[in-house]
Order: C-alpha cells, then sequence, then structure tokens
C-alpha cells in the first residue's frame, strides 16, 4: 500500500479568483462591478492563473524528493538492449573470389509512410567463400567409409545410402574449402528415385562439419523431395565449419545423414543415387544489431580535482556488448579506466569511473572527508590537463528493432555483387529504456531482495534483470526428482518473440538460447542462499489443435470467417499473450471446452459453431493424440497453438 502524498496547497484556479473578490470588497467596496468583462477582474484572473501553477509546482515537491532519496540509494534508469538478428546476403551469381562484406554494413526495413525504417549494422566482418565439389564418399551405419569421387566424375549412378538404406547412412560433400556462415547450394542430379519416402517430409537430416562435431544446418528451397529428384538444395553452413580430414580426405565437409524415421513417417525401402553434382557459394549470413558505434569519442579536459562529472554527445550507452572504458591521456601514452558499478571497493589508485548508460554521463572517483580531517579517495583522480575519451561506445537500441522474419530486407550500404538480404528469424532482445516510473516501482522491490534469492519472487526478480528482454519468467519448486525437494528453485524463462502473420509462434522461437540461460544462471548462482538447487531452464509445452466447424451466414465470407477464426485462437491459445487477459497463458492452466467455444463464438461472421474438438499434440513430432473435453496442462508448461483446423460452412 502507497502511503498518502500531502497536498502542500488544494486550491484551484476559480478559489483563487474567488477570494481575490472577497478581499476587493472588504477593502474597496466602491469597486462594485466584478463581472469578467472589467480590466480588473482581467487582472486578478492573470493573478490566480499565475498562482495556480505556482501551486502546481509546489505539489511535485514530494515527487521530486522521493526521486532524489532514490537518487541517493545509487538507483539508475537501465539503459535500452538492442535487438539482433542473423541476415543473409545473397549473391547475384557464384564468384570466383572471396567477397568481403565489412563490419557496420548497414541494412534496414523496408520502412512506409506510417513507420520509418529500422535501421541495423552488421557486428563483424562477413567473407562469402567461393566453393566446388571435389569429393563425394558414402559412409554406411557400421562406419565404412567409400570414395566415389571417380564414379562420379565418370557418370555413373552412385549410392547414396546401402541397398537396404538403413539409419545412419550417409553421403558426405567435400567442398574445396571451408565456407563458414555462407549459404551453399549442392545440385545434384539422378536418374533413380529412393523409393518409399515422402518427399515433403524426407527422414534425412544436413549437417556441417565443426572439426569436432557434426552441426546440423538450416536448409532452404529443397527441391530433391530428399534426393529422390533432380534438385537443388540451400544449406545454411554454421559458423564453426572448418576443412578437416574425414574418411582420409580432407576437404570442408557437409553430409546428409539418414535419420530416425517419426511415427507414421515412411522410410526409404531404395537407396536414392546421385550422378552429378555440383557445389558453389551463393550467399553468407551473419549478425546485425539495431545499434550505432561511436567511435574515439571526446569526453573533456581533466580538471585534476576529485568527483569530475563528463557526459557523451550522445546516449544513452548500450551495455549489452563489450565493456566501455575511458581513456586518459597520460605521458607515456593511454589508461584505460575501467567502468564499476559504484567506488564502495575501490581503492586511491584504482583507475575506476562509474557510468550512468541512460544519460551517458561519466562519474570520476569522490574524495570524502573522514571524521578525523584527513581526506579519502575512493579511486584515482585524472591529473590535470589530461586528455579524456571513449575509444568505442554503442548507442540505440530499443522494441522498435524487434522485426518479424523477413522485414529486413534493404540494402543502405553499397556493396558490390549483393542483390539482396533477409533477415530468415525475427530480430529478438531490444527492450527500452526504463523511464521513472517503472524505476520508482521497481526499486522499492530491489530494496527488499537486495541481491538475495529468497523467495520465488525474488528469483523472478532477478532473472528478469539479469536478461530484461525475457517476455516472462516462473519459479517453482524443485520437488519429485530424485535430488530434488525442499530447498530447490526451478526458474522457468520464456523469451519474446515477434510472432508471424496471424499471432502464428513457432516451437524453435519460445526456446531460450544457451547463452540466455548461462547468464540468468551465472547471476542466480551469486544471490541463491547456500545449499538451494537451482535449475534454470525453457516450460514444458503442451502442444493443442483445434478442430472446428463454423456456420457463415453472410454470402462469401467463408475465407474472410475461417482466416479470423485462425487468428483468434492462435491469439488466444497463446503463451506471450494469450490467455482470458491477453498477458499471457498462465503456468498450469488448463485449457476448457467452454473457453475454446467462446472464443470462435465472439469471431464477426460466426453466426453458429457447429463442433469443437480439442486434441493433445507434441508441438517438436506433431502427433496428435485422443479427443479431450478439457486439456490438462502440468504447473511447469505453457499451452502452445499446433496447427488448428477450421472448416467454414457457407450458406
Amino acid at each position: 500500500m502507497v502511503l498518502p502524498a500531502p497536498n502542500l496547497d488544494d486550491r484551484r484556479f476559480q478559489q483563487l479568483v474567488d477570494e481575490a473578490k472577497r478581499y476587493v470588497q472588504q477593502s474597496c467596496p466602491e469597486w462594485s462591478d466584478h463581472n469578467v468583462s472589467d480590466p480588473g477582474v482581467t487582472l486578478i484572473e492573470t493573478f490566480a492563473h499565475m498562482v495556480d501553477q505556482l501551486v502546481y509546482r509546489l505539489n511535485r515537491v514530494p515527487e521530486k524528493n522521493y526521486l532524489a532519496f532514490l537518487d541517493l540509494l545509487g538507483a539508475r534508469l537501465f539503459p535500452p538492449t538492442a535487438a539482433r538478428a542473423d541476415v543473409t546476403f545473397w549473391l547475384s551469381a557464384p564468384q570466383p573470389d572471396t567477397v568481403l562484406l565489412p563490419a557496420g554494413t548497414e541494412v534496414a526495413t523496408a520502412g512506409g509512410d506510417a513507420a520509418e525504417a529500422v535501421v541495423f549494422a552488421t557486428t563483424h566482418d562477413l567473407p562469402i567463400v567461393p566453393c566446388s565439389l571435389t569429393r563425394l564418399v558414402t559412409r554406411s551405419a557400421d562406419g565404412d567409409y567409400v570414395d566415389r569421387t571417380r564414379d562420379l566424375d565418370s557418370g555413373r549412378d552412385v549410392r547414396c545410402f546401402q541397398a537396404a538404406p538403413a539409419v545412419g547412412d550417409a553421403t558426405l560433400f567435400g567442398l574445396s574449402s571451408a565456407v563458414p556462415r555462407c549459404a551453399v547450394v549442392l545440385r545434384l542430379d539422378s536418374r533413380v528415385e529412393g523409393i518409399g519416402v515422402d518427399p515433403r517430409q524426407p527422414p534425412l537430416v544436413w549437417e556441417a562439419w565443426d572439426g569436432q562435431a557434426w552441426v546440423a544446418c538450416p536448409t532452404d528451397d529443397d527441391s530433391t523431395g530428399g534426393l529422390n529428384r533432380p534438385g537443388e538444395v540451400v544449406l545454411h553452413v554454421p559458423a564453426g565449419h572448418t576443412a578437416s580430414a574425414v574418411g582420409g580426405h580432407r576437404a570442408g565437409w557437409l553430409r546428409c545423414r539418414v535419420t530416425e524415421p517419426l511415427p507414421d513417417q515412411p522410410f526409404y525401402a531404395e537407396s536414392p543415387t546421385v550422378r552429378e553434382a555440383e557445389a558453389f557459394t551463393v550467399g553468407g549470413t551473419t549478425a546485425v544489431e539495431h545499434a550505432e558505434v561511436e567511435v574515439d569519442v571526446p569526453l573533456g579536459e581533466s580538471a585534476g580535482v576529485p568527483g569530475q562529472r563528463f557526459t557523451l554527445p550522445v546516449a544513452p550507452v548500450l551495455l549489452d556488448g563489450d565493456p566501455v572504458v575511458v581513456r586518459v591521456s597520460t605521458g607515456a601514452g593511454w589508461e584505460d579506466w575501467t567502468v564499476v558499478e559504484d567506488f564502495g571497493s575501490s581503492g586511491p589508485d584504482d583507475r575506476h569511473v562509474v557510468l550512468d548508460a541512460s544519460t551517458g554521463e561519466f562519474l570520476f572517483p569522490p574524495a570524502v572527508r573522514e571524521a578525523d580531517g584527513s581526506l579519502r579517495r575512493y579511486g584515482a583522480v585524472p591529473p590535470k590537463g589530461a586528455h579524456l575519451r571513449v575509444p568505442r561506445y554503442r548507442t540505440g537500441g530499443g522494441r522498435a528493432g524487434n522485426v518479424a522474419r523477413g522485414a529486413i530486407s534493404v540494402l543502405r550500404s553499397s556493396q558490390p555483387y549483393v542483390t539482396e538480404v533477409e533477415n530468415r528469424e525475427a530480430a529478438l532482445g531490444g527492450v527500452d529504456a526504463e523511464t521513472v516510473a517503472e524505476a520508482k516501482l521497481r526499486v522499492p522491490h530491489q530494496l527488499r531482495v537486495w541481491d538475495r534469492a529468497v523467495t520465488a519472487g525474488d528469483y523472478e526478480l532477478i532473472a528478469r534483470q539479469a536478461v530484461p528482454s525475457l517476455a516472462r519468467v516462473r519459479c517453482l519448486p524443485v520437488a519429485g526428482e530424485a535430488g530434488g525437494g525442499a530447498g530447490g528453485a526451478r526458474v522457468l524463462l520464456v523469451p519474446d518473440a515477434v510472432a508471424d502473420e496471424g499471432d502464428r509462434l513457432r516451437f524453435e522461437q519460445l526456446m531460450p538460447t544457451e547463452e540466455v540461460l548461462a547468464a540468468v544462471t551465472r547471476r542466480l548462482d551469486e544471490c541463491r542462499l547456500l545449499g538451494t538447487r537451482l535449475v534454470v531452464e525453457p516450460p514444458r509445452y503442451q502442444g493443442i489443435t483445434v478442430v472446428a466447424r463454423l456456420a457463415a451466414p453472410e454470402p462469401g465470407s467463408a475465407n474472410r470467417v475461417h482466416e479470423a477464426a485462425l487468428d483468434a485462437l492462435y491469439r488466444y491459445l497463446n503463451p506471450l499473450r494469450g490467455g482470458p487477459d491477453g498477458v499471457g497463458w498462465e503456468f498450469g492452466r488448463s485449457v476448457q471446452f467452454g473457453e475454446v467455444f467462446a472464443v470462435l463464438q465472439r469471431v464477426p461472421g460466426v453466426s453458429l459453431v457447429r463442433e469443437v474438438r480439442l486434441f493433445p499434440a507434441n508441438p517438436l513430432t506433431g502427433a496428435r493424440g485422443a479427443p479431450v473435453e478439457h486439456l490438462e496442462i502440468a504447473p511447469n508448461a505453457l499451452v502452445f497453438s499446433h496447427q488448428h483446423q477450421v472448416a467454414v460452412d457457407a450458406p
């Protein structure tokens, strides 16, 4: 409960006017014309208006004092964070030489009349390395390698797997060089089809060798149908790809491996073959961020006294990257001064500064006079006349950078041989800077926690502060497991995600990255009580498929109602922004038949909901269970929409 703040002066404009008129009547009864048209009344109203403004400012004194107390406690506004995405640069044609895209290459969204373009910049150099196919090797599930390069060169049909394919069989493609972060096309031709599989869902996985293990390669535009017909497959090679010796031959290796089929997934009855094969590089993928880099920014000249303050010309400062340092000139060159949280543990010779990232202000160490009159220094002081500068820092960020996949499509920096760009996944991680109102709510909770995780709320608050881009955090006790029981905390993390059209979320968007899990674990491990078992992981996701049949009375409205009904289902059964309140499905909350029926009944254009059926589904395999009246959700689980089906009966 908030303590009531005093109203230092509750008089308003009209009360001030009436009070002034009463004084006039008492002191000057001859003045009897008090109409608004009288010049004297106009002067009174002008005076009342000015006093009303002074009263307003006076009543803001308690708020100012509150903020001053927060400042004394060392509370600072959190700066924004920058959204990041992986962007693929496509070449106009395969090039014989390496195409280098330097760090800082700018790309942007298309923008338009309603919104400005959102600009991103690459964070690292991207070499797009040319390649060609030099080796073709087959490997059986037993581990036997056979070099089939000569057979391929002579135009013979080469079996990709054993005559009777088995799980683990693979075909290895050796490239002339390693192509990390590149998009490589494998063009294949064959005369014999691999009988038995579904070309739309073959039991295959494409992988690249990184020197230690095989890493999965995302694919695009696989027109081979699982090596069943002539076509091409575009492989996005991971960053760790390197040239290595596999099967006695050195090359940059890619492979196509037979995997264990899913339930009801057809398997190979006969091995597909390859008669012709070639490889070439058509693009590359690198990380971009919604931020600008400022380089060699001068701060000013030191006066040689403690407690100096210097402000950057452009703020805020993003802290979610490399640490910011301040360089101070000396007779022997430049010295780096490190940014610290506070000066509490700084010694007299420590080169420390404190940074207010939201305003871009640097505070140099102060000197405090002790009770005995001595002066204690909480850090070194830059010598008088020394020049100060910041070699590099990043600014920008915010939620505006969280754009949907495919939104980044404009190349702002002219680059030779590059024709188009695209982000194959949505940009994530952008968070707006904290406002004063948000800080006023946060600081009392932070004082209660005081960097110690005791209650479930403490764990959730500290986890959110460790990674501000998280959409949801939930802490539950660890129980019912070996080594669990009392004293355990399970922290469930749900990352923010930009949904596709119609509020469609993909399962992989809801899984936090290893970096996020590690950051939260590291921070909570510092704050947990001794003996507390800590588990940081994503929640379980219980898939649900709704099958419904609706009636639409208006002629020609079936398609519109169909899309609106699907959008309503994906919006309501949404772990991030679904549920009755639209703030995310509650952990452990079951899905009831009646609420799904009500969601469909409220869809514009629906006259009758004829049938609704709920099916539990596995979001990974797509396997669907038996229909249920209500879907139970575990306490550590959230609902996930999986391939809803809606039929609309036309009138």
